[in-house]
């Protein structure tokens, strides 16, 4: 048999056989119910909550949860805009990479920042170690704010109301750190 084949099939059985207890692990995450990995998390959650000043408690409407994900993004996106189109002058740039130019390093950010990835750039000799890094961080970011939506339009179906949605920002700690 192929090994292609092998791996493929594989890879789909792993798939298939974690999908429910990872599934019913990060469920009980953002719920709130115990976990095994509680004591490595936890203080690590509590950690970015002080550091930010949110209330992980507090309840947020649909509204509010759209308004803090559109303002996530946006910031996100400010900065990588920032950070790709300096990227000549600031730091971690042994080789001298020239600064993207705007409509590219805007097709980054958004590609990015949506979690779509798309790159017309030449990888490693087109960007500094800086944008590198700021842009596997956007990998993280944008993925977990995915998540953390996601897990707001679950909780509005299981609790048929858009009032009570729990916090999205402690969603969004929750998927990027779990």
């Amino acid at each position: 048999m192929n090994t292609e084949i092998l791996g493929v099939i594989l890879i789909y059985g792993a798939a298939v056989a974690l999908a429910l207890p990872l599934g019913r692990y990060i469920a009980k995450v953002f719920t709130g119910d115990k976990t095994f990995l509680d004591p490595i998390f936890n203080p690590l959650e509590k950690l970015f909550f002080r550091f930010s000043g949110i209330d992980p408690a507090k309840e947020m409407n649909w509204k509010q949860s759209l308004v803090a994900l559109l303002t996530i993004n946006v910031i996100w996106f400010i900065l990588s805009m920032l950070v790709l189109t300096n990227m000549s002058w600031l730091p971690l740039n042994p080789d001298g990479n020239p600064s993207m130019s705007a409509d590219l390093a805007f097709n980054t950010s958004v590609s990015f920042v949506t979690n779509t990835n798309l790159q017309h750039y030449s990888g490693e000799s087109g960007l500094s170690y800086l944008g590198q890094l700021i842009l596997m961080l956007w990998q993280f970011i944008s993925a977990g704010t995915g998540i953390a939506i996601c897990a707001v339009v679950f909780i509005a179906m299981k609790e048929r109301t858009a009032e009570k949605l729990g916090n999205f920002y402690n969603l969004l700690v929750k998927s990027s750190l779990r």
